[in-house]
């Protein structure tokens, strides 16, 4: 997968590995690296419910390239 690669290039370890944290669940943090967001403004870091704001970039890019 070629993303799995590009991925792994740009953090700087293997591919196994990056496979490994999409196993855990490890992903989102992954996304963070590779696509980062410009600093919120407080209010914006936060959801109503109080959960941490989504990484926007990351999730526009995903549905750019259909994942």
């Amino acid at each position: 997968m070629r993303a799995v690669a590009e991925a792994a290039s740009r953090v700087g370890r293997i591919p196994d590995t990056v496979r490994s944290w999409i196993r855990e669940g490890l992903v989102r943090a992954i996304e963070d690296e590779l696509h980062p967001m410009a600093e919120l403004p407080d209010e914006w870091k936060t959801g109503d419910d109080g959960s941490p704001a989504p990484n926007w970039v990351a999730m526009l890019h995903r549905s750019r390239t259909g994942h």
